[in-house]
């Protein structure tokens, strides 16, 4: 059954972790509902899992400073919505891979900062024909090492017992996970309040945003569609996955 933050509007979780593929993912997706938490109380943290070193049309773009542009415009995004601290892997740009390596870098930084609540990709959003819309591998790939990070390696304490035994992190249950689904949702999360927030979260990625008004434009009307389905002005929606 669909339900909101409305229904229980106090509540907030304490800790969020996001993770995603390649800056500005979470932006895009979900900054809406981290500005509104963030604004609430909570403690939001952000990892990135690749280099982000092929997200350009520049024919003359340097990898390597892409990287660091990238990231940069991910920390000030991220400022402007309240999020804590922004933690980057260095998988390479397209070529992301549900491995074990990735699993144990999120489950690492799940037993690091011990969120409440885990906001990624739906690992299950494949295409859309008609939205004309094919879900990036990164994405996919993002969504499915972060759902088996939650559970059960982040959980169990036989799972990567080397982050316990060098690191010194103990294991950790997360409550909820929200996938980022543009079109098949449980929960909304009414972001009226925080959606200019938002677009300036989106706006700080200059390497990525062409059109500034288009861009605007779109996201309001993606926020409207999905407002109207939960009643609200504005929204942003995902597949809510509270765990026993």
């Amino acid at each position: 059954m669909a339900h909101s933050d409305s229904d229980n509007p106090q509540k907030v979780p304490r800790i969020v972790l996001g993770v995603a593929a390649h800056p500005d993912d979470l932006d895009f997706s979900s900054a809406g509902t981290v500005a509104t938490w963030a604004a609430a109380g909570a403690e939001v943290y952000y990892l990135v899992l690749t280099n982000g070193n092929k997200g350009s049309a520049d024919r003359t773009a340097d990898p390597a400073a892409l990287t660091e542009l990238r990231r940069q415009e991910q920390r000030d995004a991220a400022a402007i919505l309240g999020v804590k601290d922004v933690f980057f892997c260095d998988y390479e740009d397209g070529a992301l891979e549900v491995t074990m390596d990735v699993k144990r870098d999120i489950a690492r930084i799940i037993r690091q900062v011990r969120p409440e609540v885990v906001i990624t990709f739906d690992p299950c959003m494949l295409y859309n024909a008609d939205m004309g819309f094919i879900n990036h591998p990164d994405h996919r790939a993002a969504g499915q090492a972060t759902l088996d990070a939650v559970y059960p390696l982040a959980r169990d304490h036989l799972s990567f017992p080397e982050l316990y035994r060098d690191e010194g992190l103990e294991p950790h249950n997360v409550s909820a996970v929200l996938l980022a689904n543009f079109t098949n949702q449980n929960y909304h999360v009414n972001i009226t309040e925080c959606f200019d927030t938002k677009i300036a979260a989106i706006m700080a990625h200059t390497s990525q945003v062409a059109d500034p008004e288009a861009m605007k434009n779109m996201m309001r009307t993606m926020a409207s569609r999905i407002g109207a389905s939960a009643g609200v002005s504005l929204a942003e929606g995902f597949m809510r996955i509270d765990i026993a």
